[in-house]
């Protein structure tokens, strides 16, 4: 079996970390087949999720994510090109969620305002 764990710093605070955090589990719904589940608590969250030959957890924090994948011996070939895939998702989100955080700022207007 193969692992995979992706770490990675924001400073977007626990609510919108939650936002990015539903929003990446529903592409993985979407895009991979996956079943997930939110675990929701008083500092972090946790965002199960599990396929066939893929079970893992997302740690939403309101400065970091954890992501821990274990993957079956089917799919343990391919780890690199998921891994890539999942930090290339997860990057894209952080990066909406950093620009959104930016347009709430007290003395920036939003696009289009």
């Amino acid at each position: 079996m193969a692992d995979i764990r992706i770490h990675r710093e924001h400073q977007l605070g626990l609510a919108q970390a939650r936002e990015i955090a539903w929003a990446w589990a529903e592409e993985v719904e979407q895009k991979f087949d996956m079943e997930c589940s939110v675990l929701e608590g008083e500092t972090s969250d946790t965002v199960e999720f599990t396929r066939t030959g893929v079970s893992g957890r997302l740690i939403v924090a309101g400065d970091h994510f954890d992501l821990e994948a274990k993957l079956g011996f089917l799919l343990g070939a391919f780890s690199k090109t998921i891994e890539a895939e999942i930090t290339k998702n997860l990057d894209a989100l952080l990066e909406k969620g950093k620009g959104a955080a930016a347009a709430k700022k007290p003395g920036r207007k939003a696009a289009g305002s």
